[in-house]
């Protein structure tokens, strides 16, 4: 039990990771990824996000959707529990850490929409994850998240201060670091764990 639930936990935050390897929860990534302190508050924000959300989405599809035979329920029931969180969030940080708050803008209620943390939720199912293992695998691919906006970031911010060629300027040297990144990440793909 322990060696699998090592073995999720490394398969989503290196080998699988959901944005650059899956390319899930791109908007985010681009967006608040200008600088680590920013990114890093994202991070722990959709952290918080995607365990509650695999825990509470398992709960659902395994004691109310199946015994119901209402399976096909699955993702609005899931987005409705992901709003539900993410409008929890959204709410604590606009109290306790406005300025964090003020710095993910738009950013914030987008983890509602955002493709990741709904394909976790999937994801658990489809895999036939127990309750530990959904709540670990959640976890982990949101800290595989973490890592990539933040990494991301530190580099964006070295960007900053870089000579680069005029054309490449903004968005697209982001792009293309992102991608040299994913390439990195790729590497990991061969692991056998």
């Amino acid at each position: 039990m322990l060696r699998d639930i090592l073995v999720i936990a490394i398969s989503a935050i290196f080998i699988e990771n959901f944005v650059l390897v899956k390319f899930l929860g791109i908007c985010p990534f681009l967006g608040v990824s200008k600088k680590i302190q920013t990114a890093m508050g994202m991070g722990m924000a959709v952290t918080f996000v995607m365990a509650m959300a695999s825990a509470l989405t398992w709960c659902i599809n395994h004691f109310i959707l199946q015994p119901c035979g209402l399976d096909y329920l699955q993702t609005i029931a899931f987005i409705l529990v992901i709003a539900a969180l993410v409008q929890l969030v959204e709410m604590f940080l606009q109290k306790m850490l406005p300025g964090l708050y003020n710095a993910l803008g738009i950013y914030l209620p987008l983890i509602t929409t955002n493709c990741a943390v709904l394909g976790v939720a999937l994801l658990n199912i489809q895999n036939e994850f127990n309750l530990i293992k959904s709540i670990v695998y959640g976890a982990s691919a949101a800290l595989g998240f973490t890592l990539a906006i933040v990494l991301f970031a530190g580099v964006r911010e070295h960007l900053e201060f870089s000579e680069i060629p005029e054309a490449l300027k903004g968005f697209p040297i982001a792009l293309i670091t992102a991608g040299l990144i994913s390439i990195a990440f790729l590497g990991f793909s061969g692991l056998q764990i």
